[in-house]
């Protein structure tokens, strides 16, 4: 019977601190379902999303309150619903969260929209629409949608090409495709690269994506960061610069689903910008943070990724804008990551996709 009492406790520790050679595993909080999102409130709580459609609260305890109310309507199909959650920079006095999600159309039809309101107590008051993609699509595909604000108070927001439209990644009359550059209030800032552009949309900031789920600032040049999914390989990591066409669909290191046929005209090409790396075949990569804390004995100014079908956490050694070195963690783990954050106290924190997804807390060990 003692031997049997052990046995069960040495199965719940390791259940609760998980451990691969170089990173113990702690979950902080559970039974989220298909989280997307996370964003750290100053009090030490969190934002996070559900992608079929709730915003949580969670507690210092890891507690889940009931989900918060006064959002917009969402179409929760497919890779669509509740995406990703921000917090303006101001928060401190203007309460303001901006989330990104699927919103419904006519006929089916839906786009990725971005709305924002002031959170008081477990509601979103005041809730406004800030940007819709233009065109909507009847899709329940890339819908993009990380947002991430620049140190001058302006917000990002990356757009999928929605699958089944993916030459409008090269159309500046569409949204489809796109990383969009607004001010925090949805208005268009005067210096965006195609304002002058006949025939373009003023929002767009850079163009050629296919479906980016990861965006991060980089903490010493302040450069957007973000990277996409390729098709059966491609996967891509970008510097994301104003007027910069990266070349989807014209150039790609992925291949067509079923044939395996090549993409457009090869991998490069003059005037479209190369990535930074990409992976052949797919990870399928989402959320990334770059770790500025010294929490990680010489991990510090490197960049963590998350993998999907790789079920791993990517770290990129980085010399200015090169890539040094990968390396896989948790590879063993078995979760698709969803995404990464630093938190304020300096650790990283996942999100796992799934059913009975959970936030959790990496420490070296």
């Amino acid at each position: 019977m003692r031997r049997l009492v052990t046995l069960i406790v040495f199965a719940l520790a390791t259940a609760s601190a998980w451990a691969d050679p170089q990173l113990a595993v702690t979950p902080v909080a559970t039974g989220l379902q298909h989280p997307w999102g996370l964003a750290f409130l100053p009090d030490g709580r969190m934002l996070v999303t559900e992608r079929p459609g709730r915003l949580r609260v969670v507690d210092r305890n890891g507690q889940l309150s009931a989900p918060v109310a006064g959002l917009p309507a969402m179409d929760a199909r497919g890779q669509g619903g509740l995406l990703d959650v921000a917090l303006d920079p101001g928060f401190a006095t203007n309460a303001l969260v901006y989330l990104s999600y699927a919103e419904p159309g006519d006929g089916g039809k839906n786009g990725t929209a971005v709305a924002r309101g002031k959170l008081v107590g477990n509601t979103l008051t005041g809730v406004a629409v800030i940007f819709r993609q233009r065109d909507k699509v009847a899709s329940t595909n890339h819908f993009g949608s990380r947002l991430v604000f620049d140190r001058q108070g302006r917000l990002y927001i990356t757009l999928g090409d929605r699958f089944s439209r993916r030459d409008d990644a090269q159309n500046l009359a569409s949204h489809l495709g796109k990383t969009i550059r607004i001010e925090a209030d949805g208005a268009v800032p005067a210096d965006n690269p195609f304002i002058k552009t006949p025939g373009a949309l003023p929002e767009i900031w850079s163009y050629g994506h296919r479906n980016m789920q990861g965006a991060a600032l980089h903490p010493t040049t302040g450069e957007l960061w973000t990277h996409e999914h390729g098709p059966q390989g491609g996967d891509e990591l970008n510097i994301d610069l104003g007027g910069h066409n990266y070349g989807w669909p014209v150039v790609s290191y992925g291949a067509e689903y079923g044939s395996g046929k090549p993409i457009g005209e090869g991998t490069t090409k003059a005037g479209m910008t190369p990535p930074v790396t990409y992976w052949v075949p797919s990870i399928a990569t989402s959320g990334m943070a770059f770790l500025t804390s010294n929490r990680y004995p010489g991990w510090q100014g490197q960049l963590f990724i998350g993998a999907l079908r790789g079920q791993a956490l990517v770290r990129l050694q980085l010399e200015g804008r090169r890539v040094v070195h990968e390396e896989r963690l948790l590879t063993d783990l078995g979760e698709r990551i969803r995404d990464v954050r630093q938190g304020p106290d300096g650790w990283l924190y996942l999100l796992t996709d799934s059913p009975e997804g959970r936030v959790l807390r990496l420490t070296p060990r």
